[in-house]
């Protein structure tokens, strides 16, 4: 499967986004910062992280639909993007 440009686009700054808020964290951590603050933003980098995850799964989903006999031949069928799914949640 192949990814529309820009949904790797979209994946990438997603990642950075989430990067620069771990390293953000770490300084926190090192700072002595409040738990309440440095949880308030893992938070942020976990819903960053599903997010991400999610729009990759639905790019998938979409190819599956689009090319149904190419999905399934590449092992990406319904059911597989359906497991990959359920892993995100």
């Amino acid at each position: 499967m192949e990814l529309p440009v820009e949904v790797l686009d979209d994946l990438q700054k997603r990642l950075r986004r989430a990067e620069g808020q771990l390293r953000g964290i770490q300084a926190m951590l090192e700072d002595g910062r409040d738990c309440r603050e440095v949880v308030t933003q893992l938070s942020a980098v976990i819903g960053a992280l599903e997010q991400a995850g999610f729009k990759l799964v639905a790019s998938g989903l979409t190819w599956c639909i689009s090319n149904p006999d190419e999905a399934e031949a590449s092992g990406l069928g319904i059911d597989e993007v359906e497991r990959m799914f359920m892993k995100l949640t």
